[in-house]
């Protein structure tokens, strides 16, 4: 079974080593969408309970960056890299991590499974 959570967030940010618009501060209304895959437990019927990932996602990433300046947290807050920040605080606190899709607008987003990024990148 999947689970799907969504959450909505408030951050700015500007990308310091990107020559265009986005080098220059400005703000995002994110949305957050966390998938998580479990058995479902035969006693409780649940696979995962949505008010524990919603605890989780709140108090290990959005606590720190809902109405903040995500260049106070990341060195380089592009959508790529926040979305691998999220994951690296979650993956050991929520098992069954599957994919997180984090939006900067309703029509951008970037998705993540946890993947290694390859020979020049690091996660």
């Amino acid at each position: 079974m999947i689970l799907r959570v969504e959450f909505q967030f408030t951050a700015a940010h500007r990308l310091p080593y990107y020559e265009g618009p986005c080098f220059h501060t400005h703000g995002h209304n994110y949305k957050l969408l966390v998938f998580a895959e479990g058995p479902v437990d035969p006693k409780t019927g649940l696979s995962i309970d949505f008010l524990e990932v919603k605890k989780l996602v709140q108090e290990h990433v959005l606590r720190d960056i809902d109405h903040n300046d995500l260049n106070q947290v990341l060195d380089n807050p592009t959508a790529e890299n926040v979305v691998m920040w999220m994951w690296d605080r979650l993956e050991p606190r929520l098992p069954g991590l599957k994919e997180m899709q984090l939006y900067e607008t309703n029509d951008s987003a970037v998705i993540y499974r946890g993947e290694p990024l390859g020979e020049n990148g690091s996660n």
